[in-house]
């Protein structure tokens, strides 16, 4: 009997995955939830596995450095080495684009 095969970067996430994401995307200053709440409104749809395991590892550091991160006032390397990742780049481009037309707050 074959095994299932485990997931590949390039495959969806499913919803199960997407709800622990959301859950676990939760933070404590409002200008991160901002971030987040438009990047999951932009993106849920097209999420991929690559993109779970490099918001996850986003989502352990501090709020500040999230903060930070976003704004561009620190690099990855600046607020942990090991985050400098092609995953970890490609959700913090991901949670800092912002469509024509909408303020920071949008």
């Amino acid at each position: 009997m074959e095994q299932p095969a485990a997931a590949l970067p390039d495959d969806l996430v499913d919803e199960r995955m997407l709800s622990k994401l959301k859950w676990r995307s939760r933070r404590g200053l409002l200008e991160n939830d901002i971030f987040v709440d438009r990047f999951f409104k932009r993106f849920e749809s097209v999420l991929t596995v690559k993109h779970a395991q490099g918001l996850m590892a986003l989502m352990e550091i501090s709020d500040n450095d999230l903060l930070d991160l976003h704004l561009g006032r620190k690099t990855l390397a600046q607020v942990q080495a090991d985050l400098e990742r092609d995953d970890v780049s490609e959700v913090l481009n991901m949670l800092r684009e912002n469509p024509k037309g909408q303020n920071e707050a949008s």
